[in-house]
């Protein structure tokens, strides 16, 4: 991956486990491989991103399976709609889960139609603000590459993405205008209109469905737009107690209220908002 300085904006040049510009600001390889290109001075907290406590609980719940139906339908939907992508960004990719089973997917339709030489050149890059969740990602899917950054201030060069995924993360459009190719594609996923409604009636004496999507980008063009609804069921009080942990839900709820859910049981609704936009 070509980086960019994210001090100075020139180029970075790997120099055996350093990432170094002309105007010499160093950043070093992690030993889990990654790097980390939010500078101090960049940073609105000590420890941005989500906590060891909030990574831990979406990693065993996504391990789970539980929004495995969502994976699968982003990864088809890539499929159809960047079948060459060779360059993939993860804006905001978290442990890694779905940055992951997207770069599998993408590796499996390439092989599919071309040669396996052909089909292995496909890349994918990861960013997330969160340390602890970069590292992890880097120690389990080794044969991906991450970095700390910031999806406001990418360190990336322009123009150098075919695809880019963006899950429930915020970033700046001028951003993803500025790093996705002319004709690449973005594809997106927000909360739908009843996402979790069953937990904000919990929470809330008189809960709202989240806003529709408008899907409209500026610099985009809005290819496909569609909801993935399913229930969501757990039983299991450590999976209520992830899924509660992996969300602000974790602060909203008293511990009587988390007693009770772990004890009854939780349902409520998945609805996902999953649009496709092509660079102008």
């Amino acid at each position: 991956m070509q980086y960019i300085c994210p001090i100075c904006r020139s180029c970075l040049t790997l120099n055996a486990k350093s990432w170094q510009c002309e105007n010499r600001h160093q950043f070093d390889c992690a030993k889990e491989g990654y790097v980390n290109l939010l500078p101090v001075q960049k940073k609105n907290s000590k420890d941005p991103g989500d906590n060891k406590t909030m990574m831990f609980a979406r990693r065993e719940f996504l391990n789970k399976g539980y929004y495995q139906q969502l994976s699968d339908r982003v990864n088809q939907l890539a499929v159809k709609f960047s079948p060459d992508a060779q360059k993939i960004l993860d804006i905001g990719c978290g442990e890694g889960y779905y940055s992951h089973r997207l770069f599998k997917a993408m590796q499996q339709s390439a092989k599919a139609t071309e040669s396996e030489d052909e089909g292995a050149q496909c890349h994918l890059q990861g960013l997330d603000i969160s340390k602890s969740a970069i590292k992890y990602a880097s120690k389990r899917y080794s044969e991906l590459d991450f970095c700390v950054a910031s999806a406001y201030e990418m360190p990336f060069a322009d123009a150098i993405f075919d695809l880019a995924m963006r899950i429930y993360a915020p970033s700046k459009i001028d951003e993803l205008q500025r790093v996705i190719k002319k004709d690449g594609v973005l594809i997106t996923v927000s909360p739908g209109p009843m996402h979790h409604f069953a937990m904000k009636k919990i929470i809330y004496s008189e809960p709202k469905p989240h806003e529709e999507a408008k899907a409209e980008l500026d610099g985009f063009t809005c290819l496909h737009q569609e909801r993935l609804q399913y229930p969501l069921v757990l039983s299991d009080p450590i999976d209520i107690e992830h899924f509660l942990n992996m969300t602000p839900y974790a602060w909203k709820l008293t511990q009587e209220q988390k007693a009770q859910i772990a004890e009854q049981g939780l349902s409520c609704e998945l609805d996902f908002s999953i649009e496709i936009h092509q660079r102008n």
